[in-house]
């Protein structure tokens, strides 16, 4: 590879990885001051335990940039605008739940937007499928770590209404 074909590839892929950490930021700042809220919920057995949703959510978010920047280099924006919409939207309905969960404490809605980030997550994987299927496949552990955490939001909204009204 000529050496301005690697350091575009470089910049694109620490472009990515810096547009998902910005969504990982914004959602670790909303989950900065979680844990005593968190405690105080009435959590279902199958919940997973404090200490992994650190570093799954850091797996993933790799795995994220990595996926988008395949198809960014595949194609290059312009040439799937549709695909990396997409994902640059359900980034955002990422850290939203933090929020709404979190800080604002409103579970119906927590509820309901990531319903709608997980049809985002499937029609997003569909679209990079299509594109490069490394990048599709690099999308199967967030979707179904988001469908774990779909469950979970709909319980502890469930168990919770005092909290979570």
């Amino acid at each position: 590879m000529r050496r301005t074909t690697l350091l575009r590839a470089a910049a694109g892929l620490a472009g990515w990885a810096l547009i998902v950490a910005a969504a990982a930021v914004a959602g670790g700042i909303a989950s900065a001051g979680a844990a005593e809220f968190y405690q105080r919920l009435d959590r279902p057995a199958w919940t997973p335990p404090v200490w992994a949703f650190g570093p799954v959510w850091s797996t993933l978010y790799t795995l994220m940039a990595i996926a988008a920047w395949l198809v960014w280099r595949e194609r290059g924006f312009a040439g799937a605008p549709i695909a990396l919409t997409v994902f640059l939207a359900q980034l955002a309905l990422n850290a939203l739940w933090s929020w709404l969960f979190f800080v604002w404490q409103a579970g119906a809605l927590a509820v309901a937007e990531i319903a709608l980030l997980w049809v985002l997550i499937v029609a997003n994987l569909v679209l990079f499928w299509r594109v490069r299927r490394l990048a599709g496949l690099l999308l199967v552990p967030y979707l179904a770590w988001v469908t774990l955490a779909a469950a979970l939001t709909l319980s502890l909204w469930q168990r919770n209404p005092q909290l979570l009204g």
